[in-house]
């Protein structure tokens, strides 16, 4: 391993680990006396072999159950054991009765190698864990969580944290992980120099990152140099989709944006955001259209009759940078075609029709979905969800580690339609333009959460806090 590279031994950052994790705990829970440590057969119990040894040694009343049979621990979380049995106390079997009462529950049961449904006995100790009333912190993953996906295939640990160590592992970010994770927290463990020459292969994104792909703009800059944007969708009862795609792209800095749908849209998205230039779509209209603009947004409320085929063929043909969604995606799932100058941006359900695989298969491992879209239909993919993952033909993987269930409600992907397609036209690329993007609306969706929680939240609540986003300090 490259940490024995700075003198660390795997020992030694054993040591660290357990050290580390035990410190979160007592500024997590200081009031906590009782203290119950759940150790599996590899590292990860080795860790929580440290984590009870130093409660231990700080008066703490610490009871230790192990989940596998001793002659099954690596050398490392061997020693860290019989360091446990020879100085401070005995290993309960995994089927010995839990004290009555406990404060704490650490779970160091299964590490990052967990693949599949968790066995016997390490099933039944994560249910009574959930079971309990007392809070859980996790060593480095929720036991039962896959770290490279975040699939739970079976009983999995809910943690109310989770202390991952050295690097983060893109399983705690998307997925089902946020089901479990609780809050995440980090530890290098002493070997963040040797951390910072290595090149993440995939990378997390949070609101902190916007200001690297935003900078000032220039005081003499006009509209004409920020985009010009044309949003095409907005069938029959669906005009709402179209204008608020359009309104995102503005509050995003957008220069010009214009909007066609079907003519009796016209007038009230004009009379709700006469900042939006809107038109009747039909061929004319949509091949001036193509001229004027130099970036597309299609999908939006489009549907799926000759009239929204015809546009989107139309739409194909052209050589604009484009971002597809929602009915524009599902008529690409009936007509395949590849184009490197498309971002996609399907939920879960549409890259299920996308792919020619039920949507289980796409959240089961949601990073290999995305890169297999990129591939197949060429651009950027951006695979929305909790964690939204964004890929690109390349090798390049970004997570949005940003975001909430208050935005599970309808409208919010037309708006991050709108949010990409601008950055698009302010000259970012288009995997910079998806990652900036997601990350954007993510956090305009975590703010509004912080100000009137989740329930309740609607898309358009997210636009007034756009433009906070977008001109970072």
């Amino acid at each position: 391993m490259g940490a024995r590279y700075h003198g660390l031994s795997l020992y030694q950052l054993m040591e660290n680990a357990g050290e580390a994790a035990f410190g979160l705990c007592r500024r997590l829970y200081p009031d906590a006396r009782r203290w119950l440590v759940l150790c599996g057969h590899g590292n990860n119990g080795g860790d929580a072999y440290v984590v009870a040894r130093f409660a231990r040694q700080y008066g703490m009343e610490v009871t230790v159950i192990g989940g596998g049979p001793e002659q099954r621990l690596p050398d490392e979380a061997k020693r860290a054991r019989e360091h446990w049995v020879n100085n401070y106390g005995q290993v309960l079997s995994y089927d010995a009765a839990w004290p009555s009462q406990c404060d704490l529950i650490v779970d160091g049961l299964l590490g990052n190698g967990v693949q599949g449904e968790p066995k016997e006995p390490y099933a039944s100790l994560i249910r009574a864990a959930n079971a309990s009333a007392a809070p859980i912190v996790s060593l480095d993953i929720p036991s039962g969580l896959n770290a490279d996906t975040g699939d739970a295939a079976g009983d999995t640990i809910c943690a109310r944290h989770t202390l991952t160590f050295v690097a983060l592992k893109s399983g705690l970010l998307t997925g089902r992980a946020r089901d479990f994770v609780g809050e995440l927290h980090y530890a290098s463990l002493g070997i963040s120099g040797w951390l910072s020459q290595q090149k993440p292969q995939i990378e997390r994104l949070t609101a902190e990152s916007i200001a690297r792909w935003l900078t000032p703009r220039r005081p003499c800059s006009h509209k004409g140099e920020h985009g010009r944007l044309l949003v095409v969708g907005g069938d029959a009862g669906m005009g709402g989709a179209v204008r608020m795609a359009g309104e995102a792209a503005l509050r995003t800095g957008a220069g010009l944006v214009k909007v066609l749908t079907r003519r009796q849209h016209v007038a009230p998205i004009l009379s709700a955001r006469p900042e939006l230039m809107a038109q009747a779509l039909d061929e004319k209209s949509l091949i001036e259209g193509l001229t004027w603009a130099n970036v597309v947004a299609v999908g939006p409320g489009l549907g799926q009759s000759p009239w929204a085929q015809e546009a989107l063929e139309r739409i194909s043909a052209d050589d604009k940078i484009a971002v597809w969604d929602a009915d524009a995606l599902n008529l690409l799932a009936i007509n395949p075609n590849v184009q490197a100058r498309r971002v996609i941006t399907p939920h879960p359900g549409e890259a299920a029709r996308l792919l020619q695989c039920n949507v289980e298969s796409v959240e089961r491992d949601r990073i290999k979905a995305a890169c297999r879209l990129a591939e197949r239909f060429g651009g950027v993919a951006v695979l929305k969800g909790a964690g939204t993952v964004i890929a690109d033909g390349e090798g390049r993987v970004a997570i949005a580690d940003v975001g909430n269930a208050g935005m599970a409600s309808g409208g919010m992907g037309d708006l991050l339609t709108g949010i990409i397609a601008s950055l698009l036209g302010q000259g970012l690329t288009p995997f910079d333009a998806a990652c900036a993007g997601a990350v954007i609306h993510g956090a305009a969706g975590d703010g509004i959460a912080r100000k009137q929680g989740q329930r309740g939240t609607i898309a358009t609540d997210l636009l007034s806090e756009i433009p906070k986003l977008v001109n970072p300090l």
